[in-house]
Order: C-alpha cells, then sequence, then structure tokens
C-alpha cells in the first residue's frame, strides 16, 4: 500500500470524528452512501488503497448534515 499524504489522513480522520459524533458506524454511512457495507471501513484503513474521492465528500457532507469545509484543515498541511 502507499502511504496516504498528510491531507488524505487528516480528511479521513476528520470525518471519522464527525461520523462518531453524529452516531453514524462505519456501515451505515457506507449504506447510505450507496456503496459497499465495508466501504468506509476500507478507507479508515491503512489496510487499503480505498479513498474518498470529491463526489464521496460531498455526500458524506449531506449525509453528516455538515459542510464539506468542514473536513480539510483552516490552512495547508506541510
Amino acid at each position: 500500500m502507499s502511504e496516504l499524504s498528510k491531507i488524505e489522513q487528516y480528511v479521513i480522520d476528520q470525518i471519522r470524528k464527525i461520523r462518531n459524533d453524529k452516531g453514524f458506524s462505519q456501515t451505515k454511512l457506507s449504506v447510505y452512501m450507496g456503496l459497499s457495507e465495508k466501504f468506509v471501513g476500507n478507507v479508515e484503513s491503512t489496510k487499503t488503497s480505498d479513498k474518498y474521492n470529491l463526489n464521496h465528500l460531498n455526500k458524506i457532507a449531506e449525509i453528516l448534515d455538515c459542510s464539506i469545509k468542514d473536513f480539510f484543515p483552516n490552512k495547508p498541511l506541510i
């Protein structure tokens, strides 16, 4: 597996935090997204190369009732 960039890991971590705060399991979020039950778990795992794309991020923001901006840092990561 290729190592995730800092921004990719940041986005995954932010989504995980918001998902947990709103009471969504990995499976529930995956199903609401219309994807495989294991998709979110695969993205959050370091053992797969699955990643979110912009369409996923938009859908997750809709489902979790937040802004897509909530997934990104205020300043670029170095």
